[in-house]
């Protein structure tokens, strides 16, 4: 894998689309290594910007430290020559560091830093988790803000300026004023994405505050789909996006929105549907019912005949 500085891999991911594999699983809960490659390998054969392993579709909220080790060491030596591969660090400060340490150990090219277990914090707690990770490797690293991990502008600005390894900012939590504040007060420093759930429905709004791209699960099984969408964002075509919001994204996040944590399992349901089974989601995730599972199917089944 190439070694790309951060303002190297800003300038790759930015202008093209950008995905999160899942992990596949065994009947008995076990990563399916066979199938994670196999995984890779398709997703990797289209023109992505980059892959984000063990990221939230890839269920790293629920993979031990030697899962993601595993994980993460299959993609950087699978993965198509010129995707780059970035992980994924989060849990609490120690976990996220010692994650971050052996991304970097086995070849990843970058790393998103999620945000800290469960607990609420300051910003100046805030700032001393990041830095911690930040300070721990050498891969550019993105913010994820989101959750519990909601980024002020003077924060983002402290961690820039001390850590020239920051490279981007992420945004899950969708304040556009807070967007704005960041934005002006990084300008250039930072590359700055989308990661939205679903990506799709927010992305050409986002596209005026400076994001040129963002995080797309459902690239994991309708990768045309979402690369075509992608590119009628960019085009700013308001017709295409919003004929295929009205088509396939918005059926989709009606499907999504039936149960808790059904933005992973609907990933997953949606491989079965194109007939790349992908195992089942790990608990306290759970599959899709039989019928939302039919459900989903025919909305896929859809964009074949359309």
């Amino acid at each position: 894998m190439p070694d790309y500085s951060p303002a190297e891999l800003a300038d790759v991911l930015k202008d093209g689309l950008l995905s999160f594999p899942i992990t596949p699983f065994t009947k008995e809960l076990d990563v399916d290594e066979d199938r994670l490659v196999a995984h890779l390998e398709w997703q990797s054969s289209y023109d992505i910007g980059g892959l984000f392993i063990a990221g939230g579709t890839g269920e790293g909220f629920s993979l031990t430290p030697e899962e993601h080790l595993q994980v993460t060491r299959t993609a950087v030596t699978t993965v198509r020559a010129g995707v780059p591969v970035l992980s994924s660090a989060g849990g609490n400060t120690a976990q996220a560091v010692a994650l971050a340490r052996q991304a970097e150990e086995v070849g990843a090219d970058g790393l998103l830093l999620l945000p800290p277990y469960l607990t609420e914090t300051t910003q100046e707690g805030l700032r001393a988790h990041a830095s911690s990770v930040l300070a721990a490797t050498t891969l550019p690293v993105i913010l994820y803000n989101r959750a519990n991990a909601v980024y002020s502008a003077d924060t983002v600005s402290q961690l820039a300026d001390a850590h020239p390894n920051l490279m981007g900012f992420k945004d899950g939590n969708g304040d556009f004023e807070q967007l704005a504040r960041v934005v002006s007060a990084n300008g250039d420093r930072l590359f700055y994405l989308g990661g939205l759930p679903t990506a799709e429905t927010y992305a050409l709004p986002l596209l005026h505050l400076g994001m040129s791209t963002y995080s797309s699960a459902m690239f994991n099984f309708v990768p045309e789909f979402a690369l075509a969408f992608y590119r009628d964002v960019r085009a700013q075509d308001q017709q295409a996006v919003r004929r295929r919001l009205t088509d396939f994204v918005l059926p989709y996040l009606d499907i999504r929105d039936y149960g808790k944590g059904y933005g992973v399992s609907i990933i997953k349901a949606g491989l079965r549907a194109v007939g790349r089974d992908a195992g089942p989601v790990r608990p306290p995730l759970r599959d899709l019912s039989a019928d939302e599972q039919r459900q989903l199917d025919a909305l896929v089944a859809s964009l074949t005949t359309s």
